[in-house]
């Protein structure tokens, strides 16, 4: 809700999810802090017998470079959090945001909104090898933040404890020869670039607070959960994990598809007798090499992009971009979305055809691969069509040996069967 600024998510499409399942029936309870205000083993004892824990990367990375404690230096995560449309951050002059990763774009692009000042945005790959999402870049540059590539953090400069501004290094290459991240900087190539305010993109990291006290959960070295990657289940039994606080950070649909997927597991949990493994879809899809292959009419469109509101960026926080016209959603569609060896689960499909009456929209159809395998006969025509087959099939179980080859074959092997 609060991390996720509204040009790339709005507010009121969150509302109108929350509300579907309230709807439904879910009980939403604000406010309070699992550890603190009440703990896991308290809800058990008030019946509750599983547990997602969904809490994302909360807190952020610091840089390790001399002045990164001055004032004006903050982590981006914390002041997407506290930035909002209502009642947005104020920022003073320039704005240094250090990252190159979707989070880092989205500091910049909202630190535009909170100052009158330039934004600048520095970060160590290079423009091809930046984390961020190349629609999303292009985007914040065409709002006015300036990106600045292949520059790393060496020293943030201060007056009176204020920030006053940041000196970079150049990185010469960012990956060491098995793509390992290990940055290596040329010392004397340095540029300086002032500023009021340093926001550091540079990572996320887990905030736990006393969520897990008392609990057998095991976290990895960067603080995020150790569960099976097929059930999501901790080393707590009952209590499930999900979103960037199990695999790290990525996109907001990942996070949804691992609720998705851990409540098939809760479900199983919460009904004794049933195994969290039988028939579940690992989705261990191997992708085509298409560079190995040979394939005449291979579609290598780009995707669709949407239309643009004429939004003024310093001005509002809300989603510039336009549905996609009919006609792109046909051109998208016609896309080849990558070949890969899916999975049919027979276990929920037995091919009764119910859906294809079922969509309104007449999206569904069931075809045979091989039509005539399922050719009806009538009773009265069956003894035609096998009669032949059967008296054939019986005359070589009377004759086993009857073809020469085989009689040939047998005499030399034993005379007994002459």
């Amino acid at each position: 809700m609060n991390g996720i600024p509204n040009f790339r998510l709005e507010k009121d499409v969150l509302e109108a999810e929350l509300s579907v399942l309230d709807a439904m029936g879910v009980e939403f309870r604000c406010g309070v802090e699992v550890g603190k205000d009440v703990t896991i083993e308290q809800l058990r004892e008030q019946g509750y017998k599983a547990f997602y824990i969904a809490i994302g990367l909360q807190g952020g990375r610091s840089v390790g470079v001399p002045g990164e404690d001055a004032e004006g230096v903050a982590a981006g995560v914390e002041f997407l959090r506290e930035c909002k449309p209502e009642k947005p951050v104020e920022l003073k002059g320039d704005v240094v945001v250090v990252g190159g990763g979707n989070v880092a774009v989205d500091v910049a692009r909202t630190a535009l909104r909170a100052t009158k000042g330039n934004v600048t945005m520095l970060c160590l790959e290079s423009e091809s090898e930046m984390p961020a999402a190349a629609d999303e870049v292009a985007e914040a540059k065409e709002e006015g933040v300036t990106v600045k590539n292949g520059w790393g953090p060496k020293e943030i400069l201060a007056e009176n404890g204020k920030v006053t501004g940041v000196v970079f290094k150049k990185c010469v290459s960012v990956y060491d020869a098995e793509h390992r991240f290990a940055p290596v900087y040329d010392e004397n190539d340095t540029v300086t670039v002032e500023c009021s305010d340093v926001l550091l993109a540079i990572g996320q990291s887990a905030v736990w607070g006393g969520l897990l006290d008392g609990l057998n959960v095991e976290l990895r070295r960067n603080g995020t959960v150790i569960a099976d990657p097929v059930t999501f289940e901790t080393g707590e039994p009952g209590v499930f994990v999900g979103g960037d606080i199990f695999h790290g950070a990525s996109f907001a649909i990942d996070a949804i598809a691992d609720g998705k997927k851990a409540s098939e597991s809760m479900h199983r949990f919460v009904h004794p007798g049933q195994s969290q493994t039988v028939a579940r879809d690992k989705r261990e899809f191997k992708e085509l090499d298409k560079n190995d292959i040979l394939l005449e009419n291979f579609d290598t469109a780009g995707r669709q992009i949407p239309g643009r509101k004429d939004i003024p960026a310093r001005t509002s926080f809300a989603d510039s971009r336009l549905a996609l016209t009919e006609e792109q959603v046909k051109a998208e569609a016609k896309r080849c979305l990558g070949c890969g060896a899916s999975i049919v689960d027979l276990n929920r499909c037995i091919g009764c055809g119910l859906c294809t009456t079922r969509c309104k929209f007449d999206a569904i159809h069931l075809t045979r691969d091989i039509p005539h395998a399922s050719d009806m006969v009538r009773c009265e025509d069956k003894l035609g069509k096998v009669g032949g087959y059967a008296l054939k099939r019986m005359f070589r179980i009377i004759n086993p040996f009857k073809s020469e080859k085989t009689t040939q074959t047998l005499t030399e092997n034993g005379e007994a069967l002459k």
